[in-house]
């Protein structure tokens, strides 16, 4: 079964979210990732659009000092999150997810995350599964802050200028122009409080 993994994070940039298939240490980031047991590359991949406010939370991970990326689990249709699209296979997506909440092993019942919408499955960051309709006749999904730590509990933080700038890197994969970028990023929390559009500006270039 394949599925797609959207993500709209560090992930959005290619090279940064093969170390989660293959197995390697990303640009910025000082944990080497254990890679999926299936290293077959994504047979897909291309823009996405979350219909889900990004935001930024957390005080230190493996980027260092500073927040990483979340979407809200209130749908809008005002702030979408950009993001990037994998289609890999439904064993790549459980060990995609199990990295990210540094977990050796998870299993998601897929079919019971379309039935209900989102499921949260781990105690991790990341462990609440959200179903994205379909595409191509294949299910999307992505995941984000587990349901237990609300946005509204959140207290927003600015991510380090490490992952930040991994961001910015796959933004720009995606086809955005560095002013376009810098409009995205500055009204969302975690880097509004934080940056102005000209300290941004720098990390753009």
């Amino acid at each position: 079964m394949n599925v797609w993994y959207v993500s709209y994070g560090s992930n959005i940039c290619e090279e940064r979210f093969l170390c989660y298939i293959n197995g390697d240490i990303p640009e910025g980031s000082t944990k080497r990732e254990r890679g999926c047991i299936d290293k077959t590359p994504p047979i897909e991949t291309g823009k996405a659009e979350l219909p889900y406010s990004l935001f930024f939370a957390k005080e230190r991970s493996k980027w260092g000092e500073g927040g990483v990326a979340f979407i809200d689990q209130e749908r809008t249709e005002d702030q979408p999150t950009f993001g990037r699209k994998y289609l890999i296979t439904a064993e790549q997506f459980y060990d995609v997810v199990a990295q990210e909440n540094n977990m050796h092993t998870v299993e998601i019942d897929l079919e019971k995350v379309i039935k209900e919408g989102s499921l949260s499955m781990a105690d991790g960051w990341y462990g609440q599964i959200v179903y994205l309709g379909k595409e191509n006749g294949y299910p999307m999904f992505t995941f984000t802050l587990n349901s237990k730590e609300s946005q509204n509990k959140t207290t927003y933080n600015r991510p380090s200028i490490t992952y930040l700038s991994m961001i910015i890197r796959g933004l720009k994969e995606l086809g955005m122009g560095k002013e376009e970028v810098i409009k995205y990023l500055m009204d969302k929390n975690g880097i509004k409080e934080y940056f102005t559009e000209e300290t941004l500006k720098a990390y753009v270039e």
